[in-house]
């Protein structure tokens, strides 16, 4: 096979169905694990999956990207990138070194399940290199931070931030672990490789890999780059799996995975993604707004494919395109108040300069989120520190595991409803909607609140939960990444 052409032997190498008869199809391919129990084993032989590769091209391919992935980070170790870099690019690359690489591992993990459980061979086949493709991944992205450990213990959670309770890892691992290792091979490949990798992991890693570049970090800017290319690849293995799913009577199961995915998965990144690039990114290197990433990646694109697959528009739409200019603006205020209780320095950004660029991308955010933000300043740059930090408990989404937020001083987006005698609340009528989908699947859900009220973060005060969520244990708590620099301009106006 070696002196063939890869077209010649190809199909037949990945064409690895057969005929059972020792064992029942359901006992290779438990309902459970498979889904589509209905569809016949043949069907699934005529998934085609739009990237073609073999092994000996696999292995070659990422040598190469290693080997210029770790040339360049050799070559920059000198530059001391750590030190010239401006205190809100490294928030930004902590950030997400605290919550993406050991996901990573859990979707190495997933991908071996369609390994073994998927019934279309193709999908079988590239989910092997999928597997890979994210124990590297995992591997890459743990490697970079950690030489910045020595210089700064918050780099420290890219390996730590997985085994504590904080409530930013408890809303990662929550969708994680409903979208990867909780559900079918069927329902897992919609949910993930079509919903969240076509859309959403593309925009993180090329906006950050974007960001990067334009800050100085060649290094981080090169390593996205590097991860992006394979997820642009194994991306694709959801779709040639809802084409079969619409054409065997699945339409209904699969436009509400979609919908449920897309929202959970916007929710989260709005924090992840939309926070970084319009606040800590410093201005000088800003090329888009999250809304206008968002508008150019997700909904020109995500839209089009959605409509050449034969499927709607999430029912939320309309809902989803208020929310892009609204929920990250919220999350950036709440975690900025909330600042000890994160694994990274967080940048206010609301400068003067800054609050101009927030108002031109976001008109009325001056009238809204500004107000909330000129409470905040006002105690800072008259020395009460104390009260911009809050003595209260947040109310926490039931299915995103976030705080709730809404556009100050106009409108709240919290929903409740009774379900087995609890009172469960909702960031949004969506997460309302996803609850009811499959309340068992999310009712015994602990935020981080119902641990607080059921007495398990002892002693029941900020220092107890700060310990509890690994804070003071694996670093101090985060503060001001400028050290609060930033206020002397507004201290003194204060003064005149």
């Amino acid at each position: 096979m070696a002196i063939l052409e890869r077209s010649e032997w190809y199909d037949y190498a990945r064409m690895t169905n057969w005929t059972p008869k020792f064992a029942t199809e359901e006992e290779i391919f438990p309902a459970m694990h498979s889904g589509m129990a209905d569809v016949p084993l043949s069907v699934f032989d005529s998934y085609d999956e739009p990237y073609k590769i073999s092994y000996r091209e696999y292995v070659d391919v990422q040598r190469q990207k290693d080997a210029g992935v770790y040339s360049v980070k050799a070559a920059l170790e000198r530059a001391d990138m750590y030190n010239r870099a401006s205190p809100g690019w490294i928030s930004a690359a902590k950030l997400h070194y605290g919550g993406v690489p050991v996901v990573e591992y859990h979707a190495s993990l997933m991908e071996s399940r369609f390994v073994r459980f998927a019934k279309a061979p193709g999908m079988r086949n590239m989910a092997c290199f999928g597997a890979m493709d994210e124990n590297r991944h995992a591997q890459i992205q743990l490697a970079f931070p950690h030489e910045y450990v020595s210089k700064d213990r918050q780099f420290d959670w890219a390996t730590q931030a997985y085994r504590t309770q904080n409530w930013g890892i408890l809303a990662a691992r929550n969708l994680s672990d409903d979208m990867m290792m909780t559900r079918d091979v069927v329902q897992t490949a919609i949910m993930l490789n079509f919903a969240f990798e076509t859309g959403f992991t593309n925009l993180q890693f090329i906006g950050l890999s974007a960001d990067a570049a334009n800050a100085g970090d060649y290094s981080f800017a090169k390593m996205i780059q590097s991860v992006q290319s394979d997820e642009a690849r194994h991306a694709q293995l959801g779709t040639p799996l809802l084409k079969l799913m619409m054409e065997n009577g699945h339409e209904a199961e699969a436009q509400r995975m979609v919908d449920i995915s897309f929202w959970r998965t916007w929710r989260l990144f709005a924090v992840l993604s939309g926070i970084p690039m319009d606040y800590y990114v410093p201005l000088e290197h800003r090329e888009n707004s999250w809304k206008e990433f968002m508008e150019e990646w997700i909904i020109d694109q995500f839209e089009r494919n959605l409509r050449d697959l034969g499927l709607q528009r999430p029912w939320y739409w309309d809902y989803f395109l208020e929310d892009l200019s609204e929920e990250h603006h919220g999350q950036q205020i709440g975690t900025y108040s909330w600042r000890p209780t994160l694994w990274w320095n967080p940048t206010a950004g609301v400068s003067k300069i800054e609050r101009e660029w927030l108002e031109e991308k976001y008109p009325g955010w001056n009238d809204t989120f500004g107000k909330a933000w000129d409470v905040v300043i006002d105690n800072m740059a008259n020395g009460r520190m104390e009260q911009t930090v809050p003595g209260t408990l947040p109310v926490i989404c039931k299915v995103s595991n976030l705080p709730v937020v809404g556009i100050p001083f106009k409108t709240t987006k919290i929903e409740q409803i009774t379900y087995k005698g609890e009172n469960i609340h909702f960031g949004s009528i969506v997460d309302k909607w996803i609850f009811e989908q499959d309340p068992e699947r999310y009712c015994q859900t602990q935020t981080l609140v119902d641990r607080f009220l059921a007495g398990k973060i002892q002693p029941a005060d900020l220092g107890g939960a700060l310990q509890y969520m690994g804070l003071g244990v694996i670093t101090d708590p985060a503060d001001d990444s400028m050290d609060y620099s930033w206020v002397e301009e507004y201290r003194a106006v204060a003064a005149e």
